[in-house]
Protein backbone atom coordinates (compact mmCIF):
# COMPACT_ATOMS: atom_id res chain seq x y z
CA UNK A 1 0.00 0.00 0.00
CA UNK A 2 1.33 3.44 -1.01
CA UNK A 3 1.40 5.86 1.90
CA UNK A 4 0.06 9.38 0.17
CA UNK A 5 1.63 12.45 3.09
CA UNK A 6 -0.94 14.36 1.76
CA UNK A 7 -4.03 12.11 3.16
CA UNK A 8 -2.02 11.59 6.41
CA UNK A 9 -3.90 13.89 8.39
CA UNK A 10 -7.58 13.23 6.98
CA UNK A 11 -6.85 8.85 7.81
CA UNK A 12 -5.65 9.98 11.09
CA UNK A 13 -8.93 11.92 11.71
CA UNK A 14 -11.05 9.18 9.85
CA UNK A 15 -8.98 6.34 12.25
CA UNK A 16 -9.80 7.78 15.12
CA UNK A 17 -13.58 8.77 14.15
CA UNK A 18 -14.04 4.93 12.71
CA UNK A 19 -14.56 4.13 16.79
CA UNK A 20 -16.79 7.15 17.41
CA UNK A 21 -20.10 7.20 16.28
CA UNK A 22 -21.17 10.20 18.06
CA UNK A 23 -18.56 12.34 16.73
CA UNK A 24 -19.18 11.05 13.54
CA UNK A 25 -22.63 12.04 13.96
CA UNK A 26 -21.25 15.89 15.10
CA UNK A 27 -19.63 16.26 11.95
CA UNK A 28 -22.10 14.63 9.14
CA UNK A 29 -24.41 17.47 10.63
CA UNK A 30 -22.20 19.46 8.31
CA UNK A 31 -21.91 17.42 5.44
CA UNK A 32 -20.76 18.99 1.94
CA UNK A 33 -19.00 21.35 3.97
CA UNK A 34 -14.99 22.58 3.05
CA UNK A 35 -12.77 23.83 5.93
CA UNK A 36 -9.47 25.04 5.42
CA UNK A 37 -6.37 24.38 7.89
CA UNK A 38 -2.79 27.31 7.53
CA UNK A 39 -0.29 26.18 9.95
CA UNK A 40 2.08 28.69 8.63
CA UNK A 41 2.58 28.41 5.20
CA UNK A 42 0.92 24.79 4.96
CA UNK A 43 -2.54 25.06 3.85
CA UNK A 44 -4.88 21.77 3.76
CA UNK A 45 -8.40 21.32 2.60
CA UNK A 46 -11.16 19.14 4.00
CA UNK A 47 -14.16 18.28 3.20
CA UNK A 48 -17.17 16.72 5.31
CA UNK A 49 -18.42 13.67 4.33
CA UNK A 50 -22.31 12.55 4.78
CA UNK A 51 -20.94 9.54 7.33
CA UNK A 52 -19.13 12.46 9.47
CA UNK A 53 -15.47 11.25 7.60
CA UNK A 54 -13.09 13.56 6.23
CA UNK A 55 -11.61 13.73 2.98
CA UNK A 56 -8.85 15.80 1.48
CA UNK A 57 -10.72 18.54 -0.81
CA UNK A 58 -8.10 20.41 -2.80
CA UNK A 59 -8.97 24.24 -2.51
CA UNK A 60 -7.51 24.87 -5.55
CA UNK A 61 -10.40 27.94 -6.99
CA UNK A 62 -12.70 26.96 -3.66
CA UNK A 63 -13.44 28.92 -1.13
CA UNK A 64 -13.89 27.32 2.20
CA UNK A 65 -16.70 27.40 4.72
CA UNK A 66 -14.34 28.01 7.47
CA UNK A 67 -10.75 29.00 7.63
CA UNK A 68 -8.82 27.95 10.56
CA UNK A 69 -5.13 29.70 11.52
CA UNK A 70 -2.75 28.77 13.81
CA UNK A 71 0.74 29.68 13.76
CA UNK A 72 2.90 26.59 13.89
CA UNK A 73 4.82 27.21 17.29
CA UNK A 74 1.51 27.31 18.80
CA UNK A 75 0.33 23.77 17.22
CA UNK A 76 2.19 21.30 20.25
CA UNK A 77 0.29 23.91 22.80
CA UNK A 78 -3.10 23.86 21.12
CA UNK A 79 -2.82 19.53 21.28
CA UNK A 80 -1.67 20.07 24.88
CA UNK A 81 -4.52 21.90 25.76
CA UNK A 82 -7.23 22.04 23.82
CA UNK A 83 -9.25 24.16 26.25
CA UNK A 84 -7.15 27.19 24.43
CA UNK A 85 -8.69 26.76 21.19
CA UNK A 86 -9.89 30.50 21.43
CA UNK A 87 -6.80 31.48 22.13
CA UNK A 88 -5.06 29.91 19.52
CA UNK A 89 -6.74 29.72 16.95
CA UNK A 90 -8.05 32.08 14.30
CA UNK A 91 -11.36 31.08 12.60
CA UNK A 92 -13.51 32.42 9.88
CA UNK A 93 -16.21 31.85 8.16
CA UNK A 94 -18.89 29.26 9.53
CA UNK A 95 -19.46 29.51 13.22
CA UNK A 96 -21.21 26.37 13.82
CA UNK A 97 -18.87 24.63 11.90
CA UNK A 98 -15.78 26.01 13.88
CA UNK A 99 -18.20 25.30 16.61
CA UNK A 100 -18.63 21.79 15.79
CA UNK A 101 -14.81 21.23 15.46
CA UNK A 102 -13.94 22.97 17.94
CA UNK A 103 -15.84 20.83 20.54
CA UNK A 104 -14.02 17.66 18.92
CA UNK A 105 -10.88 19.54 19.50
CA UNK A 106 -12.10 19.71 23.49
CA UNK A 107 -12.26 15.65 23.38
CA UNK A 108 -8.74 14.74 21.45
CA UNK A 109 -7.07 14.27 25.09
CA UNK A 110 -9.92 11.95 25.68
CA UNK A 111 -9.00 9.77 22.19
CA UNK A 112 -5.22 10.09 23.09
CA UNK A 113 -5.77 8.55 26.16
CA UNK A 114 -7.79 5.49 24.93
CA UNK A 115 -5.48 4.77 22.04
CA UNK A 116 -2.49 5.20 24.86
CA UNK A 117 -4.49 2.89 27.34
CA UNK A 118 -5.13 0.33 24.10
CA UNK A 119 -1.61 -0.03 23.45
CA UNK A 120 0.14 -0.45 26.84
CA UNK A 121 -2.65 -0.76 29.37
CA UNK A 122 -4.46 1.66 31.45
CA UNK A 123 -2.00 3.18 33.88
CA UNK A 124 0.66 2.99 31.49
CA UNK A 125 -1.14 4.19 28.93
CA UNK A 126 -2.72 7.39 31.30
CA UNK A 127 1.32 7.72 32.53
CA UNK A 128 2.50 8.13 28.62
CA UNK A 129 -0.53 10.77 27.61
CA UNK A 130 0.52 12.91 30.82
CA UNK A 131 4.20 12.77 29.85
CA UNK A 132 3.02 13.68 26.30
CA UNK A 133 0.99 16.44 27.06
CA UNK A 134 3.81 17.99 29.55
CA UNK A 135 6.22 17.74 26.43
CA UNK A 136 3.83 19.28 24.11
CA UNK A 137 2.96 22.09 26.24
CA UNK A 138 6.74 22.89 26.68
CA UNK A 139 7.70 24.93 23.66
CA UNK A 140 4.80 27.05 25.02
CA UNK A 141 6.12 27.34 28.01
CA UNK A 142 9.24 27.93 26.94
CA UNK A 143 8.46 30.73 24.42
CA UNK A 144 6.79 32.68 27.09
CA UNK A 145 9.31 32.43 29.25
CA UNK A 146 12.13 33.97 27.02
CA UNK A 147 9.67 36.80 25.74
CA UNK A 148 9.00 37.53 29.51
CA UNK A 149 12.83 37.60 30.11
CA UNK A 150 13.55 39.68 27.23
CA UNK A 151 10.68 42.30 28.13
CA UNK A 152 12.23 42.71 31.29
CA UNK A 153 15.69 43.43 30.19
CA UNK A 154 14.65 45.23 27.66
CA UNK A 155 12.60 47.17 30.52
CA UNK A 156 14.79 47.05 33.77
CA UNK A 157 18.42 46.66 32.06
CA UNK A 158 18.89 48.31 28.79
CA UNK A 159 15.73 50.89 29.72
CA UNK A 160 14.64 50.41 26.03
CA UNK A 161 10.84 50.18 27.71
CA UNK A 162 8.97 52.50 29.40
CA UNK A 163 7.38 51.08 32.68
CA UNK A 164 3.37 51.76 33.83
CA UNK A 165 4.33 54.40 36.57
CA UNK A 166 6.85 56.18 34.50
CA UNK A 167 4.41 56.36 32.14
CA UNK A 168 1.48 57.69 34.28
CA UNK A 169 4.11 60.19 35.65
CA UNK A 170 5.06 61.69 32.47
CA UNK A 171 1.02 62.10 31.31
CA UNK A 172 0.48 63.79 35.13
CA UNK A 173 3.47 65.95 34.28
CA UNK A 174 2.35 66.84 30.29
CA UNK A 175 -1.05 67.69 32.27
CA UNK A 176 0.34 69.84 34.62
CA UNK A 177 2.82 71.52 31.89
CA UNK A 178 -0.58 72.01 30.07
CA UNK A 179 -2.38 73.66 32.73
CA UNK A 180 0.55 76.28 33.24
CA UNK A 181 1.11 77.42 29.71
CA UNK A 182 -2.91 77.54 29.44
CA UNK A 183 -2.81 79.68 32.67
CA UNK A 184 -0.15 81.75 31.10
CA UNK A 185 -1.58 82.61 27.71
CA UNK A 186 -5.17 83.13 29.84
CA UNK A 187 -2.42 85.76 31.83
CA UNK A 188 -0.89 87.24 28.37
CA UNK A 189 -4.78 87.64 26.89
CA UNK A 190 -5.66 89.43 29.93
CA UNK A 191 -2.69 92.26 29.89
CA UNK A 192 -3.31 92.15 26.16
CA UNK A 193 -6.89 93.75 27.03
CA UNK A 194 -5.39 96.20 29.85
CA UNK A 195 -3.19 98.08 27.24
Amino acid sequence: MKLDPASLPSELANRTLGREAWAREKLAAHAGRIFAVDVGPARAGFRIEADGTVANAPLGGLAPDLELAIAPHRVPALLADPKRWNQLVAERGDAALGGTLKALAQTLPWFVEQTFARALGPIAGQRAADAGRRLLAFPDHAFSRVTESVGRYARDEAGLVVRHDEVRTFGEQTAALAARVDALAARIAALDTVR
